[in-house]
């Protein structure tokens, strides 16, 4: 179960330096993710994505919030409460705090990232069940970021002028290593949602790591084809089976 977890943070990222110009603070996306349990794709739990305003002494930043609780029916058979965060430049999404508490199950990890981007180093605190505090210090290529910042920062690629199978590489960094990922463009896909029938611009995802994501032409997500770029659904496959993520309700939009 925890490569679960692990999908769900990397469900999916994108570098880029482009302006954002996609959302706002104030923004809440709420998801149902399904599982397939003995053959049934059955909804187990809530993922929420949403972005406020925080002030400091030296800077505004956005905070992007994502978290995964699983629905109460199934807390006694595998009971997830995570909780992913990245402090970031609003303009141009530079993460320069990253936050991860983990609960699932019996699995707990407490990760905490400060990004130096001028020594592309990443200074890490984990907490782990018994307290036990570990330091590490973390070399990064130029321009990774951390699991979330990268979610967002899909949506300020400009897909319309895209041409249909033009792939992308990024780097995130994760559990404190890089992971290599891409994503390729597949055109343009009406599909029918919980908030009404939207054209989209369709991705197939990949990564190198075997423990995420599996096989080809397994992975995709789907995005509004407008100038909010909402994910409004994902097929995953991994290997312990395979799910979806599907969007619930929507709030605060930027367009």
């Amino acid at each position: 179960m925890q490569r679960i977890h692990l999908l769900l943070t990397f469900l999916i990222t994108l570098t880029t330096h482009a302006q954002n110009n996609a959302f706002i603070s104030g923004e809440k996306l709420v998801y149902t993710a399904s599982y397939n349990m003995s053959g049934i794709l059955t909804d187990i739990a809530q993922v929420t994505m949403e972005t406020s305003e925080v002030k400091t002494s030296k800077a505004t930043l956005l905070r992007l919030k994502c978290t995964a609780t699983t629905y109460s029916k199934w807390d006694n058979f595998f009971k997830i409460r995570d909780l992913y965060e990245s402090y970031v430049n609003p303009k141009n999404l530079t993460p320069y705090i990253y936050n991860r508490d983990i609960n699932e199950g019996s699995y707990y990890k407490n990760m905490k990232y400060t990004f130096s981007h001028k020594t592309n180093t990443v200074k890490s605190i984990q907490k782990k069940k018994n307290n036990k505090i570990e330091n590490k210090t973390v070399n990064i290529s130029a321009g990774t970021k951390d699991i979330v910042s990268t979610m967002y920062n899909i949506r300020l690629f400009d897909f319309a002028n895209m041409v249909k199978g033009t792939t992308k590489t990024f780097v995130i960094i994760f559990d404190r290593r890089e992971i290599n990922g891409q994503i390729t463009f597949l055109g343009k896909e009406t599909i029918s949602t919980a908030i009404g029938q939207k054209e989209c611009y369709k991705l197939a995802i990949g990564s190198s790591e075997p423990d995420v994501l599996q096989g080809k032409n397994s992975n995709f997500l789907w995005l509004t084809a407008d100038a909010n770029k909402i994910p409004v659904y994902g097929k995953f496959k991994i290997p312990v089976g395979n799910g979806e993520l599907k969007i619930k309700s929507v709030s605060g939009l930027k367009n």
